[in-house]
């Protein structure tokens, strides 16, 4: 009669419990970890059962690959290029729209202020004639004459004033007197002095244009960052290349400010100019039509000014931005 001790040792193989599979680096009988193993497929299952369970799993991963965020595609940056035109041409329709409604409903009475396709008649009609071209011309090469010559003895003025103080010492008293003094107050005593030829109103221009470049560069070198100053003097670095590497890139937005309002103030000076005394201009076009009661043409003449200074402004804001490149946007 045998014992249980005996039946135990006695039993067979393959009631022995099976090997344990998985990392052959792993200790026998220490536990996995991480996630369950899925069960391998049964010797007799098709090939194409494994694959479709393989494609099942990656179908998911691939759909989220090919969705495209929302706002991202060309018909979404047309479309916010078309809200963003629209939106600043806002103001400007809706001012044309008054325009146009005023006169016609008489709101205003239309003589004085004629709707606007009117005045966009009369332009083409200038236009056709040559009449525009002429006198814009005219007014052109007066007023960026003056302005370029404004620019060429302003800013280094300017720079040299801002940065040796015993100049501005000497200086400055007589600055602050000529500056407070209207540029068209000065107009009967440029034409007594240089006549009623071109060079008295590519003066008077000139002279506008000095005083808002001239200030703002002088303000833009006295308001440079001292502590670049001094790291730049401890590099041992001459004048010039001092003035090169730090006081110009510091100070372009600050002369491009002066630069613009005098921009503006070449075209407005010379207009008042042209009205007093010229054969040629947009100024004398405005005065000629509103003595011959023309006011059309009167209209196309102020439309035409407007469109000029804005084309002007937005030609000194590119050249400012290529300038300042350096500067980080905030």
């Amino acid at each position: 009669m045998t014992t249980g001790t005996d039946i135990t040792a006695a039993a067979p193989a393959d009631l022995a419990p099976p090997p344990e599979t998985g990392d052959p680096a792993r200790p026998a009988g220490q536990p996995t970890t991480g996630a369950p193993a899925r069960p391998a497929a049964p010797a007799d299952a098709p090939a194409s059962a494994t694959a479709g369970e393989a494609a099942a799993d990656t179908e998911p991963v691939a759909a989220k690959a090919t969705v495209r965020s929302p706002g991202r595609g060309p018909l979404a940056a047309v479309g916010r290029g078309l809200r963003a035109a629209v939106l600043r041409s806002a103001a400007i329709l809706a001012l044309l729209a008054l325009w146009e409604t005023a006169p016609r409903l008489g709101l205003v009475d239309a003589t004085f202020l004629p709707p606007v396709s009117e005045v966009a008649a009369a332009w083409w009609e200038l236009l056709g004639d040559g009449q525009l071209a002429e006198h814009t011309g005219a007014s052109l090469v007066r007023s960026f004459g003056g302005f370029g010559i404004a620019v060429v003895i302003a800013v280094p003025l300017g720079l040299l004033i801002g940065w040796y103080r015993p100049v501005a010492v000497l200086l400055g008293p007589l600055l602050e007197v000529f500056r407070n003094t209207a540029a068209l107050a000065l107009l009967p005593v440029f034409v007594l002095l240089l006549g009623i030829g071109e060079t008295s109103k590519v003066s008077i221009v000139v002279y506008a244009c000095v005083w808002p470049i001239l200030l703002n560069t002088i303000s833009a070198v006295g308001n440079a960052d001292p502590t670049l100053v001094k790291l730049a003097r401890s590099m041992d670095l001459s004048t010039p290349r001092l003035f090169q590497k730090v006081i110009l890139p510091s100070s372009v937005p600050a002369i491009f400010t002066g630069i613009r309002l005098a921009g503006a103030v070449s075209i407005l000076v010379l207009v008042a100019a042209e009205m007093i005394g010229a054969k040629a201009g947009l100024g004398y076009l405005i005065n000629a039509s509103q003595f011959n009661f023309a006011i059309p043409q009167m209209y196309a003449g102020i439309v035409t000014i407007s469109a000029i200074g804005l084309a002007f402004n937005q030609l000194l804001v590119t050249i400012e931005r290529r300038l300042s490149l350096w500067r980080v946007p905030a």
